[in-house]
């Protein structure tokens, strides 16, 4: 491997060191967008390897899997989602998403219609601005309503390998789901999917290849102190597997710990209101029914045994499965809020042994077979598909109070010091503009970091990994983390 930093020209230069604590999509991401830029920048990860966190599956370009938040943050997350696939590509699973309402649930599909209106002249006005935006098809294209007339003529027809056309992403949810059990009209909508081992394996040869950006693994921060003129922070952490301590001095601290980030806020007595949720998605194997599958969402209420149910395929027959009940994707007393004596939410002992040592065995089945039982109220075939491998699990922080938040970045509080609180991967670069931001402010670093073209996203080294190398690298972690290497890949 060649771990020589690449021929590219950095657009900064400062004197500036800046620490990054947590290596997930937000530390990785973070660090990436400075170390581009010519930033001394040190990520601080705990664990062996880059994005290990939460599941994550798709962009969620439009939030359209949350019929319960506002407008705005979808259109909020919409610009987002376009501004990761841009910088992003080769993590990027381009296949649509369709979007149903079973006959049980209380909304109609018409509901979804004017948010989605919104989301389309959005779209087309960003890719009017900036033909680069056009990265989840066509405007027009952005969702489109299918009848059942519409989809009758498709049921009987083989799945196609790759489709060609909309209808062809329509064929095997024809031919599979109980067509007697949901409204109509269902909706086609290009959300796409996006690929947690591919984002790390990105992360991790990029890094490997800049000369600025100093990767520290295996390291846990243990003290974290102001500098005498509180500009500044020592840090000291300490090595997993020798236990020596190491102190360290930066200019500038940003805090991406994720659900662990109140414990860096308890240490500089910082007060911060935070929620964290443990949640889980499952891994099925369904091998007889490959081909142009879409991911699939059956919308339902939240917290109830008919929460919403999501397939999510993956080539060679693997599926990712969420279920919003109890009893799949969620947990009783998996949602815990921060109090006045720390800003650490304290989830339930039995969550910290699962994120840190492993499931047991029995939960692992009772809990995929759920979710696939859950599935299979709607695509009744899937109740052939078997437990593939450990859940894609981790606990995700919400800054604030309310539950429901999924557009959020980053806040700020000491002098010198960020915090990263995104809730979905696609909003980790606004995060690092926020902070560029802050650190022009600073006066850390020019106030020429806000011209272009230093705004823009500049990612020449993250970007020049082919996709060859991408996947390689990602099955590898696939491997590491005892998954099946398929969902490395892209269709």
């Amino acid at each position: 491997m060649n771990n020589k930093p690449m021929p590219y020209q950095p657009l900064l230069s400062s004197p500036t060191k800046i620490a990054i604590i947590g290596g997930g999509v937000a530390g990785s991401t973070i660090a990436l967008r400075f170390a581009e830029l010519g930033l001394d920048t040190t990520l601080i990860e705990k664990g062996p390897s880059l994005i290990n966190g939460p599941p994550m599956c798709h962009l969620h370009a439009g939030g359209n899997l949350y019929r319960e938040i506002s407008d705005e943050q979808c259109l909020i997350l919409l610009k987002q989602s376009i501004d990761t696939a841009k910088v992003y590509p080769s993590c990027i699973n381009v296949r649509p998403t369709i979007i149903a309402l079973p006959k049980t649930d209380k909304g109609q599909p018409e509901d979804l219609l004017p948010r989605l209106e919104k989301l389309r002249v959005e779209y087309e006005r960003l890719v009017s601005d900036d033909r680069s935006n056009k990265v989840i098809g066509e405007p027009a294209d952005y969702f489109q309503c299918f009848t059942r007339a519409d989809i009758a003529p498709l049921v009987g027809q083989t799945i196609p390998k790759t489709a060609q056309c909309s209808s062809d992403w329509l064929i095997a949810f024809a031919n599979h789901t109980n067509l007697d059990a949901i409204k109509f009209p269902i909706v086609l909508v290009q959300e796409y999917g996006m690929s947690a081992f591919r984002l790390a394996a990105i992360a991790t040869l990029a890094i490997e290849r800049l000369a600025n950006c100093h990767l520290q693994t295996n390291r846990k921060v243990v003290a974290m102190s102001a500098q005498v003129d509180h500009l500044g922070w020592h840090i000291t952490t300490e090595d997993n597997n020798s236990g020596r301590q190491h102190q360290q001095k930066f200019d500038y601290v940003i805090n991406a710990c994720g659900f662990k980030s109140g414990e860096i806020d308890d240490m500089l007595n910082t007060k911060r209101k935070r929620m964290v949720e443990f949640k889980a998605a499952y891994v099925a194997h369904w091998p007889q029914y490959q081909g142009a599958w879409p991911e699939i969402v059956f919308h339902g209420e939240r917290g109830t045994p008919q929460g919403m149910a999501q397939l999510t395929p993956y080539p060679n027959g693997y599926f990712q499965l969420h279920g919003m009940t109890q009893d799949i994707t969620l947990f009783e007393q998996g949602l815990v809020s921060s109090s006045a004596n720390s800003a650490q939410p304290k989830l339930a002992p039995k969550f910290i042994k699962k994120i840190d040592k492993q499931w047991p065995a029995q939960l692992v089945n009772h809990r995929t077979l759920g979710s696939i039982g859950h599935i299979a109220q709607y695509i009744p075939s899937f109740s052939t598909a078997t437990v593939a491998a450990k859940p894609l699990f981790g606990a995700q922080q919400i800054p604030g109070q309310d539950p429901n938040l999924r557009a959020a970045d980053v806040s700020f509080d000491s002098k010198h010091y960020a915090r990263a609180e995104i809730v979905k991967a696609s909003s980790a670069l606004d995060a690092a503009d926020a902070i560029l931001a802050d650190l022009v402010c600073c006066e850390l670093i020019e106030e020429s970091a806000l011209t272009p073209p230093y705004k823009h996203h500049y990612f020449p080294v993250s970007q020049q990994s082919s996709d060859t190398d991408v996947t390689k690298r990602a099955i590898e972690l696939a491997e590491q983390r005892e998954y099946p290497s398929s969902l490395a890949l892209n269709f």
